[in-house]
């Protein structure tokens, strides 16, 4: 398994549904790479952010078949759920 911060988490997924979870419930989602462990997810949001993890889901999406004049697929991805225990926060936008 990658052992770098930088190998496991792709990148927060921002999105409606995602924005609303960091709001509510604490919750932010990331993309990360398709053999990432929750285990692997947790040690590296909690060195990159400072921050103590609660919990981490993790969800498969399969990639979509894309019809037209050359039908294709997307290709299949991976995200985590991180719930943060209380008292901690990420704020994307100056990456605290």
């Amino acid at each position: 398994m990658t052992t770098s911060v930088y190998d496991v988490l792709l990148g927060p997924h921002i999105s409606e549904k995602a924005t609303r979870l960091a709001e509510k419930h604490r919750q932010f989602v990331f993309q990360v790479r398709p053999d990432a462990t929750k285990a692997s997810v947790k040690t590296a949001v909690e060195k990159l952010f400072k921050v103590e993890v609660a919990e981490v889901r993790m969800a498969r999406i399969k990639g979509k078949a894309k019809g037209g004049r050359t039908p294709g697929r997307r290709s299949d991805a991976k995200k985590a759920y991180v719930a943060l225990k209380p008292g901690f926060d990420i704020q994307f936008a100056t990456g605290q």
